[in-house]
């Protein structure tokens, strides 16, 4: 086990910034994963930490280690890709000790460890089977199992479930938390898969253009956005974004007046440019409005398409243009995902009525991007209003 650390990580290629002043401190034992869009940096980053690429500035720690000039066997870490590779004339145990029998080590010592990584992954009794005998999942087993046996003090995981099919990939998620518990080793892992980032990372580092976005815990990630693309990116379907203007009733966009009292929300100003962000299992028909606390004052719409997921429907809602009418200019424009139970009897071109969970909306500065509020309180009415002269 060691502590990662990166200190003003940055790789440029020519004109190209890959990672721009990247600084990380990851935790012994620690699961962290890398997630963003393709091109993002997450893999330059990671192979910073392998030695694979060789930082423009910066330095990378592993445990009390300065191994940014070290080549990759002299730093501890063992690394799973996202292409299999396995020999295919060897069985699974010259696969698995192939990088043990370079280094020289004794038979039983090798024996011991390639036992070891086979109870581990749960490849016992298929030793002697050869890489084409074998499911995409088993093969992926013995990859991982290759880099158990050197005991590295970090696993670097490049997108290693990315080539299994669906079902498969849930299933080797659950194989890896079970690994990391058992190993209690650093992990760090790269995916643009939000579900693998959601369900095995103690902490998410979202990263876009080379920059670190945010790192935090996933649910942190996804309650608490550092700013717009944190809040875009994670979440499955993505958040709601609506622009506005703040004035002295509130938020008002081009469809709804989102009621609250500027005053009371620090980072906001009457006149300012920001945009509201809503999930799509905080929209909620109006006549589901007692089961919230807050709910926002009811907002006129049109069901478009519905998208039934089993366990919940998608409805996709469209603003018409404030005489009740929908005309086609306004579809895909306007348009507010909200996600109901499965046996809501809503159906498609309904119009209804829909409200917000106000303690879920969030507000985002429009000009930078980053987080100004999560979660909304309503204002108050005139009865709650304190009396001039009376106590606090």
């Amino acid at each position: 086990m060691a502590q990662v650390k990166l200190e003003h990580i940055t790789k440029r290629y020519e004109d190209v910034t890959a990672v721009d002043d990247m600084n990380l401190d990851l935790k012994d034992g620690e699961f962290i994963c890398l997630v963003g869009p393709s091109g993002c940096g997450k893999s330059t980053t990671m192979e910073t930490v392998a030695g694979l690429t060789k930082p423009t500035e910066g330095k990378v720690f592993i445990g009390d280690r300065d191994v940014t000039n070290l080549p990759p066997k002299d730093r501890g870490v063992a690394m799973v890709f996202q292409n299999i590779a396995l020999f295919p004339h060897m069985d699974v145990y010259d696969n698995i000790s192939f990088g043990l029998r370079l280094r020289d080590f004794d038979k039983d010592e090798i024996d011991r460890r390639v036992n070891n990584a086979a109870e581990i992954v749960q490849l016992e009794g298929m030793l002697d089977r050869m890489p084409d005998e074998m499911s995409g999942g088993q093969r992926q087993r013995v990859a991982i199992a290759r880099s158990i046996v050197r005991e590295p003090d970090v696993f670097l995981m490049d997108e290693p479930l990315a080539n299994l099919d669906a079902k498969l990939r849930v299933s080797m998620r659950t194989e890896l938390q079970r690994l990391h518990k058992q190993l209690d080793t650093t992990i760090i892992y790269v995916t643009h898969n939000q579900a693998e980032a959601m369900t095995m990372a103690d902490r998410i580092a979202v990263i876009d253009s080379g920059e670190l976005q945010q790192i935090d815990p996933p649910l942190t990630c996804y309650n608490e956005p550092a700013n717009l693309f944190v809040a875009g990116f994670i979440g499955s379907p993505s958040m709601n974004f609506m622009s506005g203007e703040i004035t002295g009733a509130g938020l008002e966009t081009e469809h709804f007046v989102l009621d609250f009292d500027p005053s009371t929300v620090d980072g906001v100003s009457v006149g300012q440019e920001v945009t509201m962000g809503i999930r799509p299992e905080d929209v909620y028909p109006s006549e589901n409005a007692e089961r919230l606390a807050t709910p926002t004052k009811r907002i006129r719409a049109t069901t478009d398409v519905l998208e039934p997921m089993g366990d919940e429907i998608f409805v996709y809602l469209l603003f018409g243009n404030g005489d009740g009418s929908m005309d086609m200019e306004s579809r895909g424009g306007g348009q507010l995902l909200m996600s109901v139970d499965p046996d809501s009897a809503i159906e498609e071109d309904e119009d209804v009525e829909v409200v917000l969970d106000r303690s879920k909306v969030h507000l985002f500065d429009s000009a930078s991007g980053d987080a100004i509020v999560h979660g909304m309180t309503a204002p108050q009415t005139a009865e709650e209003q304190p009396e001039p002269g009376g106590d606090d």
